[in-house]
């Protein structure tokens, strides 16, 4: 009946087994010593050399697993250990530490995946687990029921391995995999594992002599798994992937055992006397068997690509489905005649499955064998696990947030809005020119003396010149370089006029194609100049309105004191007065002292988030959760500490209610100020050389903020123009450079000398002075330390 020749033997199997097998992936040697060494250092702050061993083991664990050259038991020991440890390693370890992986494709070794993730590792790895189960299954001979007992077993892990790798491994690799770890090959190995193992029920069955009918449902059940393994193994995405024999295989043992049912229960109606039936089901698995046949006749690749043990199964089959159904019908056409029913009218035959996945407890629970024979002690145990150290930044970032950038600056806030107030009173200025009838405040004193340190306004004025001179010698630079294009762009006009079409001259690359990064460059770079040049003008600007008050106190104490209005007493004798002027100083003693006492409240603050350590707390959460836990392997998330994290903030909650005090005390106050401050202003309305003093004192110390201010802008700006003047040269340079060699290339497309230039090409572009260019507000280029897409401003100092 069947024609076609034996199959080769092939590669994935024995070719004497009708059941398949998965190759093992292959990887390339790596070690984990060095890379985890460097990371405990430098992440951990941990010594490595007190993992030293671990590290050691680690490397022969995986030296061990990925070494073998047969599978055998002790194999699978080896991969499911490295396994185990992997599973626990990654509860230390984020999965991205400095170790690359390579793993190839099981069944394209030219197709491989590298990459720096602990989650691949081990998901390779159980690829492999499930890859050797198949093979131990394989190599059972299945013909006793002990061995199919071992066979069934180890086809029902290989399932669960390939399921558990689809459905909880593989979506936590954080990279690209090989294809045959794709969802649907995974699916697909699983239902081949479980085809297999249900194959292993069916053969026990019958050699257990099982009723007909129960070994026709256990045959159905097999059928039904070659369908589900041919949709998944279907699939488009798996094309180049999957072996393509092994689509043929499933289809030919799916007719197989669907054509074995119909036998069986074919069987069982001869044995219960329901012979027209009986020649109907032999009739249904005649079919089954005739579609084999048309399959294998009418496609020759099917011939070469079936296994031997594959051919001689349904060759047998066939033959024996045959000389039944001849008997069947000659007994009932002469003897039984029982009507024969339509194969449309037959019952179907109900599946029966004991085939399922059954992922094994050490790959499902790798933590319930740590520290036992199965896994051995866990590697790394006493290393804190890296989320500990992620949750611990994340708390001082909320602390940070919370202390630094929430109450200090509130009560920062509080402080400045006291001033703001107090300087809009004129207080205490207005108060030290009764104090001090004579002479300057010490606050006066040390601006002048500052003044007098930095050159007075001689030293600030040549500052200042310096940076409107930097200007001008970045713009010429800018300039330089923008004439060095514009020649080249004129001499390249030059050269394509009167040239030929096609010619070499016509066909050079124009000017506007090759320039178009530098003019870039020098569109950028003028408008950071052109702003500086405004920024400069501010400042100067300032400089001229508050000269005469820098020239001041750049002089010597006592012409600063003669120019201040003065008295020799008190101006205020007035019993009443004197009131008023004391309440107003006790008032700002207040003030005073409110300061005083919150920048030791902010220092105070300060100590307690810098003492404040979560760690020893997040330590001992960790170990109460992993107590809790049934496992040692326990994938700790930051979320499961968010309780810690509000319990250990609870303690800057009453901060807030002191902020809130500060607040309500510090609004009374000044209010009280403001009353006592309008009693203070009609006392002294009569005392006009007391304004005047007042007056003085007040644009003395703005002259010193102001002084400060240009000073600290005009340092900042001498450097700015160091590092612009330095970028702007190099410009310039490659600008001179670009158009020489331009200029030489149309030398030799006009067939001139380097030292004859024709009278109808410009010259060799040179360095002009530029005109004075519109400069505006500075800018900073790429690299420095403004950004050069915000307007400059020179920052006040603290």
């Amino acid at each position: 009946m069947f024609s076609f020749k034996q199959a080769p033997v092939d590669k994935d199997g024995n070719d004497q087994s009708t059941l398949l097998t998965v190759r093992l992936k292959t990887t390339e040697r790596t070690a984990y010593a060095k890379a985890l060494s460097e990371y405990i250092a430098s992440s951990y702050a941990e010594p490595p050399e007190a993992y030293r061993d671990d590290l050691r083991v680690l490397d022969e664990l995986r030296e061990a697993a990925t070494a073998a050259l047969d599978v055998n038991t002790n194999v699978l020991k080896r991969n499911t250990r490295y396994y185990g440890q992997l599973s626990f390693i990654l509860s230390k370890f984020p999965a991205d530490v400095n170790v690359k992986f390579t793993w190839c494709n099981a069944f394209d070794s030219e197709s491989a995946v590298s990459c720096q993730d602990l989650y691949f590792e081990r998901a390779a790895v159980l690829f492999n687990i499930g890859a050797i189960y198949s093979q131990l299954a394989c190599r059972e001979s299945r013909t006793d029921k002990d061995s199919l007992t071992r066979a069934f077993v180890s086809y029902q892990n290989a399932a669960g391995a390939f399921g558990y790798l689809q459905q909880r491994i593989v979506s936590e690799c954080r990279t690209q995999l090989t294809t045959d770890m794709s969802s649907y090959m995974l699916a697909t190995l699983e239902n081949i594992m479980l085809c297999q193992a249900q194959e292993c029920v069916w053969h026990r069955s019958i050699i257990s002599h099982m009723k007909d009918a129960n070994i026709a449902r256990v045959a159905t059940q097999v059928a039904v798994f070659y369908d589900l393994a041919i949709e998944s193994g279907s699939q488009g995405s798996l094309a180049g992937t999957i072996p393509s024999h092994w689509l043929d295989h499933f289809k030919v043992k799916r007719l197989f055992f669907y054509a074995e049912a119909q036998y069986r229960k074919a069987l069982d109606c001869l044995a219960n006397s329901q012979y027209g039936e009986e020649v109907a089901r032999l009739q249904a698995a005649q079919d089954y068997c005739n579609q084999i046949n048309e399959l294998v006749t009418y496609n020759q690749r099917w011939s070469k690509t079936l296994r031997a043990a594959v051919v001689d199964m349904v060759r047998a089959q066939a033959e024996l489905v045959g000389s039944n159904r001849v008997r069947a019908e000659r007994d009932n056409d002469v003897i039984y005649l029982d009507p024969v029913p339509a194969p449309t009218a037959l019952a179907a035959i109900s599946p029966y499955k004991l085939a399922q996945s059954k992922t094994p407890e050490i790959v499902e629970n790798p933590g319930q064998y740590l520290g036992e024979e199965e896994l051995g002690p866990p590697l790394f145990k006493g290393l804190v696990p890296f989320v500990i150290h992620q949750a611990a930044s994340l708390y001082e970032d909320r602390k940070d947030q919370l202390v630094a950038k929430d109450l200090i600056i509130s009560l920062d806030e509080l402080t400045a809005d006291c001033e703001s107030v107090l300087n809009s009173l004129n207080l205490p200025h207005a108060l030290d020119a009764i104090q001090k009838p004579v002479g300057l405040p010490p606050n006066i004193l040390v601006g002048a003396d500052e003044i007098k340190s930095e050159g007075g306004f001689i030293g600030l004025k040549r500052l200042l010149d310096n940076a409107i001179a930097s200007n001008t010698a970045a713009a010429n630079l800018l300039a330089a370089a923008e004439t060095a294009l514009n020649e080249e762009a004129h001499e390249d006009l030059r050269v394509r006029q009167g040239a030929g079409a096609g010619s070499p001259r016509a066909r050079r690359a124009e000017s506007s194609e090759l320039t178009n990064t530098f003019r870039a460059e020098v569109a950028k770079y003028r408008d950071i100049v052109n702003k500086a040049r405004d920024s400069d003008a501010t400042i100067q600007k300032q400089v001229d309105t508050w000269a005469k008050f820098f020239a001041l106190l750049g002089s010597p104490r006592e012409e600063i004191e003669r120019q201040v209005p003065s008295t020799t007493v008190n101006p205020l004798t007035d019993p009443h007065h004197c009131q008023i002027v004391e309440r107003l100083q006790q008032y700002m003693s207040e003030v005073a002292l409110m300061r005083r006492e919150r920048l030791k409240s902010v220092e105070k603050l300060k100590r307690i988030s810098s003492e404040d350590d979560i760690t020893p707390a997040l330590t001992e959460e960790m170990q109460r959760l992993a107590a809790m836990s049934s496992t040692p392997i326990v994938q700790f998330e930051l979320h499961q500490f968010e309780d810690l994290f509000s319990q250990k903030l609870d303690k800057y909650t009453s901060w807030r209610k002191y902020i809130e005090e500060e607040k309500e005390a510090q609004v009374e106050l000044l209010d009280t100020i403001r009353e006592a401050n309008q009693a203070f202003l009609m006392a002294r309305s009569n005392h006009p050389l007391l304004q005047q003093r007042e007056k003085a004192l007040s644009n003395l110390e703005t002259a010193i903020k102001r002084f400060r201010d240009a000073s600290f802008n005009l340092h900042d700006g001498a450097r700015f123009y160091a590092t612009l003047e330095a970028e702007l040269q190099k410009l310039k340079e490659g600008c001179l450079d670009f158009a020489m060699a331009r200029h030489l290339d149309a030398l030799d497309l006009m067939g001139v000398g380097h030292g004859e230039i024709p009278s109808d090409i410009l010259q060799l572009p040179e360095q002009h002075s530029a005109s004075p260019v519109q400069q505006q507000q500075r800018q900073h280029p790429p690299n420095l330390v403004w950004d050069p897409s915000m307007p400059l401003k020179y920052a006040t100092p603290k």
